[in-house]
């Protein structure tokens, strides 16, 4: 799990569980875990399959983002479909 400060608050730039290990509760363990003292905003992009995930664990989908993290969305959405959330 990666989280970047970014004007406000976070940017989740990357959450990794090995094959083995999925579907066992561990990314949602590793988000709770990081993002338990952060009170900041956090706001991340995820490929459209994965937003029920993130919504059961706190976020929701197309937030306001800050201008910075907006510009890359449009940039990453050429190339693949992306969403973004934000969690605070």
């Amino acid at each position: 799990l990666c989280l970047r400060p970014v004007e406000s608050g976070f940017w989740l730039t990357g959450l990794f569980v090995a094959l083995e290990c999925r579907g066992q509760g561990v990314a949602a363990a590793l988000m709770a875990k990081a993002l338990a003292t952060i009170s900041a905003p956090v706001w991340l992009f995820c490929h459209p399959d994965l937003q029920g995930f993130y919504e059961r664990n706190g976020f929701s989908a197309h937030p306001l983002l800050p201008q910075a993290l907006g510009e890359r969305l449009l940039r990453y959405s050429r190339s693949k479909p992306m969403i973004a959330m934000a969690r605070g």
